[in-house]
């Protein structure tokens, strides 16, 4: 079955007509959360680089860089809608809800893709130019169409493009991958399989439905849960790197370490909870949280190394 006749199916199962899309529906399209978290770490990348770009080449970077970042999730939802028409937490977005023709959806993709790359390229270097397109190539044709639908391991190997928009924020000021840049991927690598694990806890009705073969659904609530714990222990020693090779101070090696213990007690409330369990509010618990904690090891690296270069950008 092709692309666009899995997409009626599930439309049609789904009950919905094509209707006028409105300017929301595109936005949408995008994935605007998944794109906040993309510009963040991408933005935290980039000032703390040795190196720093003009205020208004900064900027530039920075949009072209959420721009592929949402070209990845238009692509995402074009090849992904068919499965997004039968779960309850994607069954709104615009292309199974019948607001955008998926059609369109493919060449804001493709379009957008191509834009973010060459603009990148051209403001700031073809090394971080080379590495969007890589990460946006890696999530809409490895991840969506091969790792998401045929193993457990999808998100295991899908986090690496979730993983690099530190090192692309690091290479458009620099020219260069480094190894600080690889510490901040290795970071997020380590986080996203306990981040969406949790989620997958409490929404795997969603995900048998729709065939998706996510780990509590294949292997079971208490392997997803062992999982959980084992990720949870090496993100929390991974996210000391930074202050191990001297990029943060003690300050952060002590938030970190206070974020890691916690992110770890909330692992552990997850391992002993109970596999029937109907309301799963530990993984609820975990998921909220692994937000928060990434989002503070980044803002404390902005922080210490950044705040100078922040002004130097702002003019």
């Amino acid at each position: 079955m092709t692309v666009s006749e899995r997409i009626e199916a599930g439309k049609t199962a789904a009950g919905t007509e094509w209707v006028a899309a409105e300017a929301g529906d595109y936005i949408a399209l995008l994935k605007p959360r998944v794109m906040s978290l993309v510009v963040f770490t991408a933005f935290v990348g980039l000032v703390i680089a040795p190196l720093t770009l003009h205020p208004v080449l900064a900027l530039a970077s920075l949009v072209a860089i959420a721009v592929g970042a949402g070209a990845s999730g238009a692509l995402n939802m074009w090849y992904d809608a068919d499965i997004d028409a039968v779960m309850r937490r994607t069954a709104a977005r615009p292309i199974p809800a019948g607001r955008i023709e998926p059609g369109e959806a493919l060449a804001i993709g493709i379009g957008l893709s191509v834009g973010a790359v060459a603009i990148l390229g051209l403001i700031a270097n073809w090394v971080a130019a080379g590495l969007l397109a890589l990460t946006i190539a890696f999530y809409a044709v490895v991840y969506t169409m091969w790792l998401k639908r045929w193993t457990s391991q999808n998100i295991v190997i899908g986090g690496a493009a979730g993983a690099m928009p530190p090192v692309i924020g690091w290479a458009a000021a620099t020219g260069q991958v480094t190894v600080e840049s690889l510490v901040l991927f290795t970071i997020i690598f380590l986080w996203t399989p306990p981040h969406f694990w949790a989620l997958s806890l409490y929404r795997s009705d969603d995900y048998r439905a729709a065939g998706v073969p996510m780990l509590p659904v294949v292997r079971g609530v208490a392997a997803t849960k062992r999982q959980i714990l084992a990720y949870a222990v090496v993100l929390a020693i991974a996210g000391m790197l930074p202050a191990v090779i001297g990029m943060a101070t003690p300050v952060y090696a002590l938030i970190a370490a206070v974020l890691g213990a916690v992110f770890v007690a909330l692992a552990v409330q997850v391992w002993r909870m109970a596999d029937d369990d109907p309301q799963m509010l530990p993984a609820r618990r975990l998921f909220r949280f692994s937000l928060l904690y990434l989002f503070m090891l980044f803002a404390v690296l902005l922080v210490e190394q950044g705040l100078d270069r922040v002004a130097v950008l702002a003019g």
